[in-house]
């Protein structure tokens, strides 16, 4: 197949997702995958350890503060489909909290006979009393909805006045206990090209969903459209929000009579408020009251004054060559920070005030760890956060403080695998264009005298910032098998902040690739490992990355793990949300961006003559999100072709792969043990 020839595509067949005979195929390719990895001893006993630690008492049980209630969704070997359960702070300080179940997720399975999946839980405030509750089947993104009465602990009946959403992609968020903001699939013409709402209305209980009032419109070529209500005391706000495509949304007030009122703020930055303060988070230069603000700077405005057409704000971050903002929050009276410096989080805590705003440290942060500021809640919380922090081989730490006050820690995670003489490092390679790109290399420091059997990681896209962080999988799977594991930071992420992502979107797509192959090369260069001994895992858009090294640089690479793939990129468009990243990588109808689309879209470029490293590709039927389709195209062209190649599908599981503890354990066991074969026992 070439790659730009307008040929027929032999495998469309595999696109009917649940057809008979996609699905036999598949299940024929898994028992191939099954026969060669999963049937051994060493397989058995990875999986074993892997799933005990996912279904261990000892990880931490990651709250979400609601005033005095921490939320937890937990799963364990007892209870694989999970519980969703609360408690109180105080309790929750306790080596063993009393949590009160309130939803059991593998009791309503069983007795509904449904397979139910997890998927979210908005809970009604102030009172607590009623939650909207999300589940999928098997693991899709289009999620049912019903509500839950929090005191009896029951579904409301739909017949009863109970508020239910039949299996869609939906947004659904509470104004009061007795009205909502609804955006779903309401019929024909009511959903974008990308299968997202595409009308926000106004849903009263007691009434039918078709009676529902509606409140905004946007257009089918939009990714979606959204409302809701900040119920913050004296500060109460109706909005709605119309995303035109996957990083530029307009963003409206809503009045009370159904009037609009624009945010006049730039479509791709990131607004927010609070109070009396409006922030924006900006993605590209701005230039705006007689000033200029560079992409990634973070400003604050008095809002009202903004709305009355002030465009006086206060720069609150700017970014460096070094340094950029991974995220905000505030607590009742103080804004914190996060940043990345060099790909490492620093923390501040900004204070208004009258003579404008102080900044300050907020903590220490370890190097070559990744700490995050969690459980906010400027509304009931006062100025209480929770951080929590982790390396490659240091577990999570879960830590509780208040502004000005004294640091506690809660829970530590106990380690998985061992990591004693396992060192991380940092180093950067130079990409084709000159661009220093960084990668952190995790490796026993016996292992530095000579090349060893290496795996790298990567992702590279829609400014996602890949940060370091505790891997008890890789750990058991690869590091105690005597590999090295590397974590990159390609371009396309947002690591070094938004021009890190614009400035490889669309035609310059390439330049991620570039990177990726750049550090391989650079990891040869330093003596870290030999082509043929050097691996690649990504999913999702970096399962479009390992299928761009399958293609275009195979002779770097000794084996390739692709999960839930793009790699049609002339069909990507047409196949589930595929039309809501366009923005990223560009319309395949458009001929001047098929051009150079084509130049990397694996499909389209996979040749009979040349040699392939083996490659193991992995999808699941009940991914919604990006169609299984991709990777079962790519499997039966490679096949046809007479290339090395593995496949397995998991039949339920979303985009994440697996809908269940035991099914990740065997996703992760299934990838280390092929990259055990292929990069260790090969060369044996």
């Amino acid at each position: 197949m070439s790659g730009v020839e307008n040929v027929t595509d032999p495998y469309l067949w595999l696109e009917e997702v649940t057809g008979e005979r996609p699905l036999d195929w598949a299940r024929a390719h898994n028992a191939v995958a099954h026969a060669r990895f999963a049937d051994s001893d060493r397989f058995r006993e990875l999986e074993r350890r892997i799933l005990d630690m996912l279904d261990t008492d000892t990880k931490i049980a990651y709250p979400s503060r609601r005033g005095p209630w921490l939320y937890n969704f937990w799963r364990d070997a007892e209870h694989p489909r999970g519980l969703w359960r609360r408690t109180t702070f105080a309790e929750y300080a306790e080596d063993s909290p009393d949590w009160d179940v309130l939803i059991d997720l593998d009791a309503l399975a069983a007795a509904e006979d449904e397979n139910w999946v997890w998927g979210a839980a908005a809970v009604l405030r102030p009172e607590q009393s009623r939650a909207l509750i999300s589940l999928s089947r098997g693991g899709a993104d289009a999620k049912v909805v019903r509500e839950f009465d929090l005191v009896r602990r029951v579904f409301l009946d739909p017949a009863d006045g109970g508020f239910f959403l039949p299996e869609a992609k939906s947004e659904i968020r509470w104004i009061d206990i007795d009205t909502v903001y609804v955006g779903t699939d309401f019929g024909p013409g009511s959903l974008t090209d990308s299968g997202y709402p595409r009308i926000a209305k106004r849903w009263r209980r007691g009434t039918a969903l078709e009676e529902a009032a509606t409140v905004f419109e946007g257009e089918t070529g939009d990714v979606a459209v959204s409302a809701g209500y900040d119920r913050t005391p004296g500060y109460e706000r109706h909005y709605v929000g119309r995303a035109t495509d996957f990083f530029n949304e307009e963003v409206y007030l809503l009045a009370d009579d159904g009037t609009l009122r624009h945010l006049d703020i730039p479509s791709d930055a990131t607004e927010s408020w609070y109070k009396d303060w409006l922030l924006v988070w900006l993605k590209s230069p701005w230039e705006v009251g007689g000033a200029s603000y560079p992409a990634g700077a973070l400003l604050a405005a008095d809002f009202e004054k903004f709305l009355a057409g002030a465009r006086d704000f206060e720069v609150l971050f700017t970014p460096d060559a070094h340094t950029a903002l991974h995220g905000y929050g505030w607590t009742e009276n103080h804004l914190l920070l996060v940043t990345l410096e060099d790909v490492q989080t620093k923390l501040h805590v900004l204070t208004p005030g009258t003579d404008g705003w102080r900044r300050e440290p907020l903590t220490d942060t370890p190097p070559m760890a990744t700490t995050s500021v969690l459980n906010l809640d400027p509304l009931e919380g006062g100025d209480e956060f929770m951080l929590s922090t982790s390396g490659f081989t240091t577990p999570a730490t879960l830590l509780a403080s208040a502004v000005g006050g004294r640091t506690e820690r809660l829970k530590q995670e106990p380690g998985f695998f061992d990591a004693d003489g396992v060192e991380t490092e940092q180093f950067f390679a130079t990409s084709d264009d000159g661009t220093p790109v960084p990668y952190f290399v995790i490796r026993h420091r016996d292992r530095k005298d000579q090349p060893g059997p290496t795996v790298m990681s990567g992702y590279g896209g829609f400014e996602v910032s890949r940060t370091p962080g505790y891997s008890g999988a890789s750990g058991m799977g690869w590091l105690e098998r005597g590999g090295t594991w590397v974590m990159t930071n390609i371009r396309g992420g947002g690591e070094y902040g938004p021009q890190w992502h614009t400035s490889v979107q669309k035609a310059n797509r390439h330049k991620v690739y570039e990177d990726f192959s750049s550090i391989a090369k650079d990891l040869v260069g330093r003596g870290i490992t030999t082509a043929d001994q050097l691996g690649a895992v990504g999913g999702s858009n970096g399962g479009l990355l390992m299928g761009v090294m399958l293609t275009r640089y195979p002779e770097l690479f000794g084996a390739i793990v692709c999960q839930v793939p793009l790699l049609d990129m002339k069909r990507y468009h047409l196949l589930l949300a595929g039309a809501s990243w366009m923005a990223e990588y560009g319309d395949p109808d458009k001929p001047e961006e098929w051009e150079y689309i084509a130049k990397y879209s694996p499909y389209q470029n996979v040749r009979a003559d040349r040699a392939y490293p083996p490659i193991l590709l992995t999808t699941s039927t009940r991914d919604d999100r990006v169609h299984p389709g991709h990777a079962r195209k790519m499997a039966a062209l490679l096949e046809e072709q007479g290339h090395e190649f593995w496949y397995h599908e998991n039949i339920e599981g979303g985009h994440g792969g697996a809908a269940d503890n035991k099914q990740s354990a065997f996703q992760a066991t299934l990838i280390y043990e092929f990259f055990t074969q292929m990069l260790i026992e090969r060369r044996a």
